[in-house]
């Protein structure tokens, strides 16, 4: 069996002699003899194992870890699998610490803000899941059994993925700040209870996948805002009658001033700039297709339904 000496093993290997006496010194590399003036020699499994070693060095292993695999003490399937399983937290944990840093260095955050920031992009699955109950509860809980509620609930929840990407990490760290802003809630909190009354008043309160107020003036205003129609204009009058008859009889009422008037209430209070980002960071969680902003339809529509209310009237007047 052919034999090598170590500067002829380095030659082989592209190793130093400086690394392979130390692989050497460690028992991982060990000579299988030595020269007659007593110099280590190596023979061809010597070769295999340092390429192996190279190789799980540049992976990341430890020594003696790589000991123990050359050693057959332990199978190299099974240090994979631990390996492949702590770089995956590692790799997570960076990728947390990238979003804030990218969150922080685009806002301008404070050093409180920034600390807020980390701690809601280090939180556990259940603890993001408790953060979200706990802001759905805020808006919806105590309301009653109202239909489509569960399905608007079902909708607001996002679901951060096992292995997100950036963007996905960073629109849960500003959702998550959302969630807490307390003026937010009470946004989403008046919006319920307006569907809640409605229900308590013996309306039909439609849900999915009927659309809701703010979807139904967004289809309807949408060709007219497009048109350059003036929401005050006598051509404005056929838009707000389709949405209020529709309005109307998904509630199992006729049109009226009153009916007018919960309807412009609905759609002012959730024509919230912050219930749009909400949904915009949502549909990046989820991986949901970007949605349509609801703002330019929906000033539309509530200055055309304003403008046909007896003078002095508005969401204000209920």
């Amino acid at each position: 069996m052919a034999h090598y000496s170590i500067g002829e093993l380095a030659r082989r290997t592209g190793l130093t002699v400086k690394t392979i006496r130390f692989y050497s010194d460690q028992g991982i590399v060990p000579p299988a003899d030595r020269s007659p003036a007593g110099y280590r020699r190596y023979d061809v499994d010597a070769v295999a194992r340092l390429e192996l070693v190279r190789t799980l060095r540049d992976l990341g292993l430890d020594l003696p870890t790589i000991r123990r695999v050359v050693d057959r003490e332990v199978s190299l399937a099974e240090v994979a699998a631990a390996h492949a399983e702590a770089l995956a937290v590692q790799i997570r944990t960076l990728r947390l610490r990238r979003a804030v840093l990218a969150a922080v260095a685009r806002r301008g955050s404070s050093p409180e803000e920034t600390d807020l920031m980390n701690r809601l992009a280090r939180l556990s699955e259940d603890e993001r899941r408790r953060l979200i109950a706990d802001f759905l509860d805020a808006a919806f809980d105590g309301l009653g059994a109202v239909p489509g509620f569960a399905g608007i609930m079902g909708s607001m929840t996002p679901e951060l993925p096992d292995d997100p990407s950036p963007e996905q990490l960073e629109a849960w760290v500003e959702l998550a700040e959302l969630a807490q802003d307390r003026d937010f809630r009470a946004g989403l909190r008046r919006t319920a209870e307006h569907l809640a009354a409605e229900h308590r008043a013996g309306l039909r309160v439609p849900a999915p996948p009927r659309p809701d107020a703010a979807a139904l003036a967004r289809h309807h205003a949408r060709p007219a805002l497009a048109a350059g129609i003036d929401p005050a204009s006598p051509e404005a009058d056929p838009v707000v009658a389709a949405v209020t008859a529709r309005y109307a009889h998904d509630r199992g009422v006729p049109d009226s001033p009153a009916l007018r008037r919960r309807l412009l209430a609905q759609l002012e209070s959730a024509h919230d700039p912050r219930r749009e980002r909400y949904l915009e960071l949502l549909a990046v969680i989820n991986g949901w297709p970007a949605p349509e902003s609801l703002a330019p339809a929906l000033d539309w529509f509530a200055a055309a339904l304003r403008a046909r209310l007896p003078a002095g009237e508005g969401a204000a007047s209920r």
